[in-house]
This record gives structure tokens, sequence and C-alpha cells, in this order.
């Protein structure tokens, strides 16, 4: 990420605080899975792969 990066979110209309919040929800996606890849931990089965329906 660089300030090109920060100014393409400004310019499609996110605002700090926007851009804040994406940015720790994004974070902890990344280290809860590496987490969880690490542990070994299993997909719980009543979840349905992405676009199943």
């Amino acid at each position: 990420m660089g300030e090109a990066d920060i100014e393409a979110l400004r310019a499609a209309g996110l605002d700090d605080a926007a851009i804040h919040d994406a940015t720790q929800i994004i974070g902890f996606f990344n280290y809860i899975n590496r987490v969880a890849d690490a542990l070994g931990v299993e997909p719980e089965g009543f979840v349905r792969p992405w676009g199943e329906d």
C-alpha cells in the first residue's frame, strides 16, 4: 500500500474513517486466517463454499 492506493480509495468515495475501518477488518482477517492455517483448523461442515446455494 502506498499513497496512490489511498488516493484511489478516496477517489472511489471512501473517507479516512472508512479507509481505517477497512484496514482494520482486512488486517484482522489476514491475521486470523494465518492463525487458523497454522493450527490446522478445518472448516466447519455446515458452511457451504462461496457461490453454492
